[in-house]
């Protein structure tokens, strides 16, 4: 799958959030997510910062990392970031934020018809290859998204573009472990995954001894840490698997912790 491809299906995600946003009521932007201190407008505003700042890191590397400096810098001092990049949309209504994060999906649409499959592209952490710099934005709007369906207790018509989703949560397993310290498990874990079309989906070698079976929507949850492992229809099975699924991050940032069973 080329860059292209998933540029593609990146817009096209972000475009079927927008109908979702677009449909609510105003009095559903103020309710509380599962992110600590965060309200649905908020989620549309941390989409937004990033999807304008990833547009950044494709077209002026030097400055995206002189905005990542001042960041740092921030944490330093004790200062709240977090609160300093969410307050400029705070302060909107919703039409206005969500024609904002409209302007920067625009923006990142734009400079990132530049990337090749061998572009590199600065980021917070390590560099990424192009594809999967975008594969992780489609990630975020996916997982951002779920949020604020489950706060407003909405359901979406999934599509395959899980695909890259789950294939981003495979290629993370070892890198879970390492961020939180820990030795990756480097017993083989194969997973099989039915699509929302009825594809199935594999990942991992094909005669290893323990797997993750069953929906695709459900790993994907899972590895974005919007649902614990005991609230979805996965079959697991191997001791490296469980502890796979324990931890699994798919995402950039600091180690973190799933959800409680519901």
């Amino acid at each position: 799958m080329d860059v292209a491809v998933v540029r593609s299906d990146l817009i096209d995600e972000q475009e079927a959030l927008d109908r979702i946003m677009s449909g609510i009521s105003l009095s559903d932007w103020d309710l509380d997510t599962a992110s600590p201190g965060w309200s649905v407008a908020d989620q549309i505003a941390h989409l937004a910062y990033f999807d304008n700042a990833a547009a950044l890191a494709i077209a002026s590397p030097d400055e995206f990392q002189e905005s990542v400096q001042r960041l740092l810098e921030m944490y330093s001092r004790g200062e709240d970031a977090e609160d300093a990049i969410l307050s400029p949309y705070r302060a909107m209504r919703p039409s206005e934020l969500l024609e904002a994060w409209r302007d920067g999906r625009r923006n990142l649409a734009e400079k990132s018809r530049s990337l090749s499959a061998d572009s590199r592209v600065v980021w917070y952490g390590p560099s990424m290859g192009s594809k999967s710099f975008l594969t992780a934005r489609l990630m975020e709007v996916w997982a951002h998204g779920q949020d604020i369906l489950d706060a407003i207790d909405l359901k979406r018509e999934e599509t395959d573009r899980l695909h890259h989703i789950a294939q981003l949560g495979f290629i993370t397993r070892s890198w879970s472990f390492i961020n939180r310290g820990q030795e990756p498990i480097d017993t083989p874990v194969k997973v099989i995954l039915k699509s929302p079309s009825g594809e199935t989906w594999e990942f991992g070698p094909q005669g290893a001894d323990e797997s993750i079976s069953g929906p695709a929507l459900d790993f994907c949850l899972v590895v974005t840490q919007r649902r614990n492992l005991k609230d979805t229809s996965l079959e697991v099975f191997g001791s490296a698997a469980v502890e796979w699924m324990k931890i699994a991050q798919a995402f950039a940032g600091p180690a973190t912790d799933g959800p409680e069973p519901r």
